[in-house]
């Protein structure tokens, strides 16, 4: 099945249902939800610790599955990709931005950001040229050789932000960006973002519990117990 329709949503979920099993028991997560995002769209997804904020957004990135319910991206149903396939249109169509940075603290900020595009089979030296890009363009041109323990909070995240977009994703799921950053730092990684998603007509979804940080997106959606409020 898929949403063919230039009308559809660039992204859409229907019924969506996640759960785990747990010391025996099963811990319902995501309970139906029904979500339609548009392309080009910033979006904020509020809720509280254990509201499932996380969970929808690694569903909608394909880094998990569904019990139940179907995501259509771009009126492609997720459901129909194959593992390599899956895998391939994550690492080209959609850039991930976690609390924490993940860097690998054995390369510098400039061979983290190149992952992703090596991952695409990027050419070595087009892939440092993007990399070395994305760097300046969050400010950190002076910074591509330091490793991340060199780094601040915010430029880790900054270099976790180039790293999301080397490969300039259709979709872009920021997970509690700002949660270890100072207020005043997270204010700029947010503005950050924003700019970044408008230059590249992205779409944006973040995940938070900062009511300050949900309030600047034009659109809030807050999720209680699984579902949508």
């Amino acid at each position: 099945m898929s949403e063919t329709s230039a009308t559809a949503p660039f992204v859409l979920t229907r019924s969506l249902r996640k759960s785990y099993l747990m010391g025996g028991r099963t811990l319902d997560v995501l309970e139906g939800i029904d979500l339609a995002v548009a392309r080009g769209e910033s979006l904020a997804l509020r809720g509280a610790s254990g509201a499932g904020k996380s969970t929808l957004l690694h569903l909608l990135g394909g880094l998990d599955l569904p019990n139940a319910g179907e995501i259509f991206f771009d009126g492609v149903n997720l459901r129909s990709l194959g593992a390599a396939a899956l895998a391939q249109w994550r690492n080209r169509r959609v850039g991930f931005i976690f609390q924490a940075y993940h860097l690998l603290p054995e390369l510098t900020a400039l061979e983290n950001v190149m992952l992703p595009a090596r991952m695409a089979r990027t050419a070595p030296g087009a892939a440092a040229a993007r990399a070395a890009q994305m760097l300046d363009r969050v400010g950190l041109s002076q910074r591509v050789q330091h490793r991340p323990w060199e780094l601040s909070g915010g430029e880790q995240q900054r270099v976790a932000i180039a790293r999301a977009l080397v490969n300039s994703p259709d979709l872009i799921l920021a997970d509690e960006p700002t949660g270890n950053l100072d207020s005043h730092t997270g204010e700029e990684i947010i503005r950050l973002l924003d700019a970044l998603r408008a230059e590249r007509q992205a779409t944006l979804i973040i995940a938070t519990h900062d009511a300050g940080i949900a309030s600047r997106a034009p659109r809030v959606l807050e999720l209680v117990d699984g579902r949508i409020k």
